[in-house]
C-alpha cells in the first residue's frame, strides 16, 4: 500500500533544530518489504497461464489452473521467506526458520512449471511419448534451480544462540510475538485517523519498542523486568490507538490529537529509559564476571597486567 512521507521541506512539516536532524546513515524507523518488487513479479506468469488454458477442454484447465495455482503459491511462500529472512538478520539471537519457505517456493516454482510445460506438449501430441514426459522434468528442475539462485537458500541454523536457554528464548519469544501483534494493531487503527504526522509519531514509537524487544531477545533473563512493558503497556497503547483514531476521524479534536501525542511521549521515554536500563544492567553483570575471573586467576598464581 503507498504511503506518503514528508520531510523537513515538505509543505506541512514541523520545524526542527539541527540536533533534532537526522545524521546521515540514520533513519526513523521506517521499515522496507524486503519482498520487494522481484517478488510481485512472480504472479504474473499465472495470469496468462490461466486465460490461455480456458479453451483447452476440461484437462488443459485442469492442468493449466493447476500449474497456476503452483505458480501462486511459490511467490507468496518466497515472499514470507524473505520477510523470514529479513527478521533473521534484523537480530543478534534468532533461531532458524521452523519451516524453510524459500526452499518450499522453489520446489513449488519447479513443479509449476513442469505442470504448465506437460500442459502445452500434452494438448500438441496425440499421446505422451517418453520425450514428451521428460520434458517437463527437465524445464522443472531448471526452474528450481534458478529459483535458488535468484533468492538463495532459508537460514539454515540458530544465530547467537550458544549459552542461551532454549526454555527462556521460546518464552522471550512468545511475548515478543504477542508485543507485535500490539503494534500491528496499533499500525492499523491509526490509518483510520487519516493524518501521515501522527502515523508518523505512531511509526517512531514503534522503532522504540522495538528496540526494547531486541534487548531482550538478547538476554532472555530481562524479560521478568520487561514483561508488563510487552504486555500491559502496549495494551494500553492500542486500545487508546484505536480509541483515538475512530475519535479523532470524526472530529479531528486538537484536544484529543495533543493528549495522544503526549501520551506516546510519555510510553517512548518509559521504554528508553527501561532499555537503557537493562542494558546497563547487562554491564554491571560483565564487570563482575571480569572482577570474579580476575581474582581466580590471581589466585592461581597467574599475573595479570
Amino acid at each position: 500500500m503507498a504511503q506518503r512521507y514528508g520531510g523537513k521541506f515538505s509543505p506541512d512539516a514541523e520545524p526542527t533544530s539541527d540536533q533534532d536532524a537526522p545524521q546521515r546513515g540514520q533513519f526513523d524507523g521506517a521499515q522496507i518489504d524486503p519482498a520487494g518488487g522481484r517478488t510481485n513479479l512472480l504472479f504474473v506468469p499465472a495470469i496468462p497461464l490461466v486465460f490461455s488454458s480456458l479453451n483447452d477442454g476440461a484437462v488443459g484447465l485442469t492442468l493449466g489452473l493447476g500449474a497456476a495455482g503452483l505458480l501462486t503459491g511459490a511467490a507468496l511462500l518466497l515472499r514470507e521467506g524473505l520477510r523470514a529472512e529479513a527478521a533473521y538478520a534484523a537480530r543478534r539471537v534468532a533461531k532458524r526458520p521452523a519451516f524453510p519457505r524459500k526452499a518450499g517456493a522453489s520446489i513449488l516454482t519447479g513443479l509449476g512449471v513442469a505442470l504448465a510445460v506437460f500442459k502445452h506438449d500434452y494438448m500438441d501430441v496425440d499421446s505422451v511419448s517418453a520425450a514428451t514426459a521428460l520434458a517437463p522434468l527437465l524445464f522443472g528442475v531448471v526452474a528450481s534451480v534458478l529459483h535458488v539462485v535468484a533468492f538463495g537458500f532459508d537460514p539454515m541454523k540458530d544465530k547467537g544462540m550458544e549459552g542461551i536457554d532454549t526454555f527462556q528464548q521460546n518464552r522471550v519469544a512468545r511475548a515478543v510475538d504477542e508485543a507485535e501483534a500490539y503494534l500491528t494493531d496499533m499500525s492499523d487503527a491509526i490509518l483510520r485517523a487519516k493524518d501521515r504526522k501522527i502515523e508518523a509519531r505512531v511509526e517512531r514509537f514503534q522503532h522504540t519498542a522495538r528496540d526494547l524487544f531486541r534487548t531482550v531477545e538478547e538476554d532472555p533473563r530481562d524479560l521478568s523486568g520487561a514483561r508488563k512493558y510487552l504486555t500491559v503497556y502496549l495494551r494500553g497503547a492500542r486500545d487508546a490507538t484505536v480509541k483515538f483514531a475512530d475519535f479523532y476521524a470524526r472530529s479531528r479534536d486538537p484536544k484529543a490529537l495533543s493528549d495522544y501525542t503526549d501520551l506516546l511521549d510519555d510510553l517512548e521515554r518509559n521504554f528508553t529509559a527501561r532499555t537503557r536500563k537493562m542494558l546497563l544492567d547487562d554491564r554491571s553483570d560483565l564487570t563482575v564476571e571480569i572482577d570474579v575471573l580476575r581474582e581466580r586467576l590471581q589466585r592461581e598464581g597467574v599475573r595479570l597486567d
